[in-house]
This record gives C-alpha cells, structure tokens and sequence, in this order.
C-alpha cells in the first residue's frame, strides 16, 4: 500500500472518528438544553432568569464568539491556500476572542456566585450552570488545542497532518459557536423573557 493511499485511509478514519466525536457531543448538549427547558421555572422561589441576566453581556459574548468563527474561517482558508502566516494570524485572533468570550462567562459566573446566585440555590440555575458551564469547558479544551496547534507549528511546521489537525479543530470551533447561538437564544433570549 503507497504512502498516499494510508494517509488518505488515516484522514477519513481520523475524520469519521471526529464527526462520531461531534455527535455525541450533540447528544449530550442537546440533553443539557432539554434539562434546561424544564427546569428553568425551577427557582425554589429564588431570581429567575429575567431578574440575573444581562442581554448586552450575553450579546457581547456572542458577537466575540461568531468573530471568532470568522477568523477561524479565514485561517482555513489561508491552510488551503498554504499561506502560513495568515494561517498563523488567523489561529491567534482565534485564540484571543476565545480567551476573551471565556473570561467575560467567567466573570458573569464570579459575579452571580457573589451575589448568592451559585448551582446550589435551584435547579434552575444548576442546570444553566451546567449548560453553560460545558460549553465553557469546551472552550477552555479548544484554546488548550490551540496552544498545542502552535507548539507543533513553531517545532515542526505546516505539515500534511497538522493542516488536517487544524482542519479538526475548525470542526470543533465551528461546533461551539453552534451551541452558543442556542445557548443564546434559549437561555438568554426566551428565558430572559418569560
């Protein structure tokens, strides 16, 4: 078997495998969303979601994240047209806004726990702290990818099996900005509504 002929088989297993990852991914976001739904009356006769959340931090969050995704975009973009200094760009911007959307879920996190508000108090803020808190672990899991994307970059450079690896990477980036318009839309914008 020629050279080619593995890599190629390495990819689209490597690339199945992935996708496999992402679905199970769906499934479990997609059970933190139902949780959410019926349990977000659940207050125990604490705030509700009307009363702790503030739509402008939420939409700033979001802004940053779909800019991130753009950058994103763009650094793939710049894999296929092998220029690895866009490619280079485009994963610290990446890298920015993410670290940036991260520390402002953080500090709304801080600042709901300093006012009594933790997952303790209701099953209604568990479950948001739960939601939220995943899609934050991922985040977190995505900029560690990063780093490690730019350790092997600077060591080795732009080679067949990083550019698939940041091909992945793409995928998963992509993937959370997905779940963060849903996380948007149902926790911010109808649960801060009802």
């Amino acid at each position: 078997m020629s050279e080619a002929v593995k890599e190629k088989e390495l990819f689209s297993r490597t690339t199945i495998g992935f996708w496999l990852y992402l679905m199970t991914d769906c499934v479990l976001f997609a059970s933190l969303f139902v949780t959410f739904a019926v349990l977000r009356t659940a207050t125990a006769g604490g705030a509700t979601s009307q009363e702790l959340f503030e739509l402008p931090t939420a939409l700033l969050e979001t802004i940053i994240l779909l800019t991130s995704s753009y950058v994103c975009g763009l650094a793939l973009l710049a894999i296929h047209n092998k220029r690895v200094k866009q490619l280079v760009w485009g994963l610290v911007a990446t890298f920015i806004l993410g670290a940036a959307f991260l520390a402002i879920e953080l500090r709304e996190f801080a600042l709901l726990a300093s006012e009594g508000h933790d997952w303790t108090q209701s099953a209604f803020l568990s479950s948001f702290f739960t939601l939220v808190g995943t899609h934050g672990l991922h985040i977190l899991v995505g900029l560690i990818w990063l780093l490690v994307i730019f350790f092997v970059l600077r060591s080795r450079g732009l080679t067949e099996k990083l550019r698939r690896q940041i091909t992945l990477f793409g995928l998963f980036w992509h993937f959370l900005d997905l779940v963060w318009i849903f996380i948007f839309t149902t926790v911010y914008l109808i649960g801060g509504t009802q």
